[in-house]
């Protein structure tokens, strides 16, 4: 199994087929508009420029589980992503990333890259810990993810190669998609 199995519905309504992306390195993100973590959007864009004729492709699945930071519709989302920053990346239908509702792609995800823990030498690792420790004592303990701007990157075969969280430093991140698209 891989991502290449899963359909999804883009932001538009549209079913697609993870099959079409099939040889190009993948970031999966979920994501929210009135998050902390919301400015992320410009290294991601970033990324997107830099990658995308390399085969890269940035896959944004829009969640309100976290805060209710993701509010109004996919029209609404996909306008502020691309008037705030210039996003032209494919944006999908929002979605759930946890619990009974969980996309299933994002299951699969879960399942096979599970949380690790957040990298706390970076600033914002210790907020997160604190704040989601005071809700579940054993956070820690379980593979959901935790918020908004979680990361898979997949590799062009169409298995997950790593998770980053929100927290995580974003050069880390640009060097291993350098990585994965610099092989063919």
């Amino acid at each position: 199994m891989n991502v290449y199995d899963f359909s999804v519905v883009d932001n538009t309504g549209t079913k697609v087929e993870l099959d079409k992306y099939r040889g190009d390195v993948l970031l999966i993100v979920n994501t929210a508009t009135e998050c902390g973590f919301t400015p992320q959007y410009e290294p991601l864009m970033e990324m997107y420029k830099k990658y995308h004729g390399m085969g890269f492709e940035i896959l944004d699945f829009p969640c309100n589980q976290f805060g209710h930071q993701a509010p109004g519709t996919a029209y609404e989302i996909s306008s502020f992503c691309k008037i705030h920053f210039g996003v032209t990346f494919p944006q999908f239908a929002k979605i759930d990333v946890n619990g009974e509702n969980a996309s299933n792609l994002f299951k699969y995800l879960k399942s096979v890259a599970p949380f690790r823990g957040f990298d706390m030498s970076q600033p914002m690792s210790k907020q997160m810990d604190e704040m989601l420790r005071g809700g579940d004592a054993n956070y820690d303990k379980n593979s959901d993810i935790k918020w908004n701007f979680t990361k898979f990157l997949v590799g062009r075969n169409g298995r997950v190669v790593a998770r980053f969280e929100p927290t995580d430093d974003m050069a880390k991140l640009d060097a291993a998609i350098a990585e994965l698209c610099s092989k063919k």
